[in-house]
C-alpha cells in the first residue's frame, strides 16, 4: 500500500503539470493547483508512513 500511495502522488503530479501546461480551462474544483494539493497530501501520508503495513506497538513474545 505504501508503494500504491506514491504512485498514486505521481499520477496526480503528472495530470496537474498535463492541466498546466496544455493551459486546460478546468473548473475552480479541478484546476492544477488543487490537484497538485491533492498530490503532495498523497506524498505526506507516503512519507509518514501511513499504508506501510507495520505497526511499532503491537509484538507476541
Amino acid at each position: 500500500m505504501g508503494t500504491m500511495l506514491a504512485i498514486i502522488s505521481a499520477v496526480l503530479f503528472f495530470i496537474s503539470f498535463l492541466i498546466n501546461a496544455a493551459d486546460i480551462s478546468t473548473n475552480d474544483t479541478f484546476s492544477s493547483t488543487n490537484i497538485m494539493l491533492l498530490g503532495l497530501m498523497v506524498l505526506a501520508l507516503h512519507v509518514a508512513g501511513i499504508g506501510s503495513g507495520w505497526s511499532v506497538g503491537s509484538r507476541r513474545r
